[in-house]
C-alpha cells in the first residue's frame, strides 16, 4: 500500500521498498516488527515524537535501544526532555503509535536521529501506518529528509534496551 511517505519519495526520486507485515496490536515492538520483516532490530529505527523544554521534536533510535532522554536534550540545546504523551501523538503528528513516520507526518518538528543509523547499508522505517515499513539507505533517508525541509541532526541520542545508565 503506497502511504503518504511513500509517496514522498516517489516525489523526490529516491529508492526504497515497501515491506507489509502481519499487525498485532498488542505487540508493536520494533524487534517484532523487525522479525516479520526479515531484518535485525538495530536497522528497524522507532520514531518517537518527543518534547524538549516542552516543544515538540522527533527522535530517531534503533529498535534495539531506547531513547536516552538526556542525550536528546543536549543534541537539542534544551534542558530537559520527555516522550509525548501518547494521546499528543496522533494529534500533532496525523500518525498512530506504531505507524509515527517523519515524512508525511501533519506537522514539521526538529528531527534528532541516532548516529547509529549510518552503520548500515539499509534501515527501516515506518510507511506511516501500522503493517508496512520503508526499507532504504540512511542516506538517502535523510536526503529525503533534508530535501523535504526536515532535516536531521544525528547525534548519539540512544542506550540499551535493558534500561543501563549510559
Amino acid at each position: 500500500m503506497k502511504t503518504n511517505a511513500a509517496r514522498i519519495l516517489d516525489g523526490l526520486g529516491i529508492p526504497y521498498e515497501l515491506r507489509d507485515y502481519a499487525v498485532d496490536p498488542n505487540d508493536l515492538a520494533a524487534a517484532s516488527v523487525a522479525r516479520k520483516i526479515g531484518l535485525p532490530p538495530e536497522q528497524v529505527f522507532k520514531t518517537l515524537l518527543s518534547r524538549v523544554d516542552g516543544e515538540p521534536v522527533f527522535a530517531l533510535v534503533a529498535g534495539d535501544a531506547e531513547l536516552h532522554l538526556k542525550k536528546l536534550a543536549a543534541l537539542a540545546g534544551g534542558r530537559k526532555a520527555e516522550l509525548m504523551p501518547l494521546a499528543n501523538v496522533e494529534p500533532l503528528t496525523g500518525y498512530i503509535r506504531g505507524g509515527v513516520t517523519i515524512l508525511g507526518a501533519k506537522k514539521f518538528f526538529p528531527v534528532f536521529a541516532d548516529s547509529a543509523l549510518l552503520n548500515f547499508d539499509t534501515i527501516s522505517v515506518s510507511a506511516g501506518t501500522r503493517g508496512t515499513q520503508l526499507v532504504l539507505s540512511p542516506q538517502d533517508y535523510l536526503a529525503a529528509l533534508e530535501r523535504n525541509q526536515q532535516p536531521a541532526t544525528l547525534g548519539d541520542i540512544s542506550r540499551p534496551l535493558s534500561g543501563e545508565k549510559s
